[in-house]
C-alpha cells in the first residue's frame, strides 16, 4: 500500500542514496517527488474504477492515510535535495473522503495538496501537470492545464507533454494528425499560454524523440524564445 511504512522506508532509503551520489551536481535542478504512487511520479493511484475505488476502501484507504504518506515523502525530499526544486506532478486526491464528490470537491482537494507542499518547501516547489496536449485524447486529464497555470506568477509551474508527436496516431492527440512539428507548436502554444495574471508556466518537459527529430528543431527554437518574452 502506498502507505506501508516498510516500503516507505525502503523508498526513503534509496532516495537517500540518490541525494548522496547526485545531490550536489549543478547540473541537477530539479526532482520529481514520488513514493506513495502509482506507474509514475504523478499523484495517482493504479486505478479510480468504481471496483478498484470499492477494493481501494475495503482494504483500508482513506484521505488521511494517503496524504500522511505524501506528507512524509514532502519532508523526505525536502531533507535529502536542499540543492534542489522538487515538482509535484498532478497534485489531487484520487479518492474523495465518503459523501464528498464532484468538481468544486475535488479542486479543494487539489488546492490543498499544494497548500501542504508549499508548507514543506517554499519556493522550491514545481508544481506541474503531464498531459499537456493540444488535441483531443480518450481520456483527458481533471482540471490539469487550466489548474497548474492559475498558479503561474505565485510558484514554479510547468507541464510534461502527454507524449511525443512522431508518428499519424501521436501527432493527432498533440493538435495535428500527421504534422509533427505543427502538433508540438500548437501543444507548446497552448502550454504557453498566459493565466488571467498574465503570467505563464516557468518550464516545458518535451519528449526526446521530439528533441531529436531534426525537423523539431525550429519549434524548439521558438518554444525557448517564449520563455524570454515576458517576466521569469
Amino acid at each position: 500500500m502506498p502507505w506501508d511504512p516498510v516500503y516507505l522506508d525502503r523508498w526513503f532509503a534509496f532516495v537517500k542514496q540518490l541525494s548522496e551520489r547526485y545531490g550536489k551536481s549543478p547540473a541537477f535542478r530539479m526532482i520529481a517527488a514520488a513514493g506513495p504512487t502509482s506507474v509514475s511520479e504523478e499523484m495517482t493511484l493504479p486505478s479510480d474504477s468504481p471496483p478498484a475505488v470499492k477494493k481501494w476502501l475495503s482494504d483500508g484507504y482513506t484521505p488521511a492515510k494517503y496524504l500522511g504518506a505524501w506528507e512524509k515523502a514532502f519532508h523526505v525530499y525536502a531533507d535529502s535535495f536542499p540543492n534542489q526544486c522538487v515538482s509535484l506532478a498532478a497534485p489531487g486526491l484520487p479518492i474523495l473522503e465518503r459523501g464528498k464528490s464532484g468538481r468544486p470537491a475535488r479542486l479543494r482537494a487539489k488546492q490543498d495538496i499544494v497548500e501542504r507542499a508549499v508548507k514543506v518547501f517554499g519556493r522550491r516547489l514545481a508544481i506541474q501537470s503531464n498531459d499537456l496536449h493540444a488535441g483531443h485524447a480518450q481520456v483527458e486529464a481533471f482540471d490539469g492545464t487550466d489548474f497548474i497555470n492559475s498558479y503561474s506568477g505565485r510558484i514554479i509551474t510547468g507541464f510534461e507533454m502527454r507524449g511525443g508527436s512522431q508518428g499519424a496516431g501521436p501527432s493527432q492527440v498533440m493538435g495535428a494528425a500527421g504534422n509533427p512539428p505543427l502538433a508540438l507548436r500548437k501543444s507548446v502554444d497552448k502550454g504557453m499560454a498566459a493565466n488571467s495574471s498574465g503570467r505563464h508556466i516557468n518550464f516545458l518537459e518535451i519528449y526526446v524523440g521530439d528533441v531529436l527529430a531534426p525537423d523539431m528543431q525550429p519549434v524548439l527554437q521558438y518554444a525557448a524564445s517564449l520563455f524570454g518574452k515576458s517576466k521569469p
